[in-house]
Parts: C-alpha cells; sequence; structure tokens
C-alpha cells in the first residue's frame, strides 16, 4: 500500500498542483477526494521545503535553527499532514497560500517550519464542497494552456523543411496573377477607330450638326 501511494504521488505534475491549491486559495473549499488531495498537498509540501539551502546540506546532524535535521523535519510535518484521515484542517486556505508563495512569505526554513506546524496542528476538519467548482483564473489556466499548446502537432501550412513560405513569394504570385488578368483585359482600340474613319458619310447630310450626329451613331 505505501509503494502504490508513492506512486500516486508522482503522477502529479507541478501545473496540476498549483492549479489546484490555487483554487483552494481564493476559495477556502476544496473539490477533490480527500486523499487524491492529501497527495497533492504532501507533494507540494517537500517540494518547497526542497527550495531552501538546509536541504542541499549532505550531513543528518541537526540543524541549530530548526532543531532537527532536515530529512527529520520533513518526515515529521509530512507525517502530521498523513494523520488526517477524514479531512484537511480547518486550516486549509492558509496551509495552500503558505505553500504556494512559501519564499515570499518566509525567507528562512526555520520561520517556515513553525508557520506550517502551526496550521496542522488543529483537529477541526473541512468537508468536500458540493458548490459549482469554480472557472480558472488567467494565470492559474495560463500554465495549462501552454502546456496544451505545446503539445499541438505542426501547422498545416508548414512546408517539408519546416518554415512557411515566405511573404515575398506570396507577393510574387499575386502580382503575376493580377498582371496576368490585365493583360487579357486589354482590348486594342486602334482597329475599331480605323473603320469608324473609313465610312463614307452619305452626300445627303450635308447639315454638319447632322454629319457629326450620323458619325457619333456609327
Amino acid at each position: 500500500m505505501a509503494e502504490s501511494a508513492a506512486e500516486s504521488k508522482d503522477t502529479f505534475s507541478s501545473v496540476e498542483v498549483t492549479s489546484v491549491l490555487g483554487i483552494i486559495a481564493s476559495t477556502g473549499k476544496f473539490w477533490n477526494e480527500w486523499d487524491e488531495l492529501k497527495s497533492m498537498l504532501s507533494f507540494q509540501l517537500k517540494q518547497v521545503l526542497q527550495e531552501y539551502p538546509e536541504a542541499k546540506r549532505i550531513e543528518k546532524e541537526p540543524i541549530a535553527s530548526l532543531g532537527e535535521s532536515y530529512a527529520d523535519l520533513v518526515n515529521r510535518l509530512d507525517k502530521v499532514l498523513q494523520s488526517f484521515s477524514e479531512g484537511p484542517p480547518f486550516t486549509l486556505q492558509r496551509f495552500c497560500e503558505i505553500l504556494l508563495d512559501a519564499h515570499g512569505i518566509y525567507p528562512t526554513l526555520s520561520k517556515l517550519a513553525l508557520a506550517l506546524e502551526k496550521n496542522l496542528s488543529v483537529t477541526s476538519t473541512l468537508t468536500k464542497s458540493s458548490d459549482p467548482y469554480p472557472p480558472l483564473s488567467i494565470e492559474q489556466s495560463e500554465p495549462l494552456k501552454e502546456a496544451a499548446e505545446a503539445a499541438l502537432p505542426v501547422h498545416a501550412n508548414s512546408i517539408e523543411n519546416g518554415g512557411e513560405r515566405s511573404v515575398e513569394g506570396k507577393d510574387e504570385i499575386m502580382a503575376d496573377a493580377e498582371e496576368t488578368t490585365a493583360e487579357d483585359m486589354t482590348i486594342d482600340v486602334e482597329p475599331l477607330v480605323e473603320v469608324a474613319l473609313s465610312l463614307e458619310v452619305p452626300e445627303h447630310t450635308s447639315d454638319s450638326s447632322k454629319r457629326l450626329s450620323y458619325l457619333e451613331a456609327v
């Protein structure tokens, strides 16, 4: 059972976990099954603790500022979290806020450890919310969107070598098409003028205005 629980924790991505915890931090409610959410909290807890300098120490001796070794601190906090069997502590909202911005709130690991321990040192728990799941904010949805876009195939207009047809090439094709159309629509008017001039005006149309009307009619 312990191995399966460890494997389930590894299936979570950082994007997924931070999105879920972000919803809880902003609403104070949770919609996931508690066992699943507990694994997410444990995952994020360990990720946050690893970001502090004390995590890089090889020795297992107690750290003066903590009063215990780094490994003992991680195991102790996680053990307290796992002890909540019925549901998360009622301090869940603040607990998530800390895990999402630990460095911004607590610059040292000792202060972070005290805050996490305080939020886990309660007995009252929360129940799963039955309200509609809130929509993701822009900040929460952007990482998911970027991950989805990265998985999309190459655009259909791309050519075999991976590039797209240049704009200049497209402009040249359009210019050739316009030039061809203009040549096809050109009408040679010189033969028509010669035909009009070669027509003889009847003798009986002596009046100049009538002769002009006759030429216009032709």
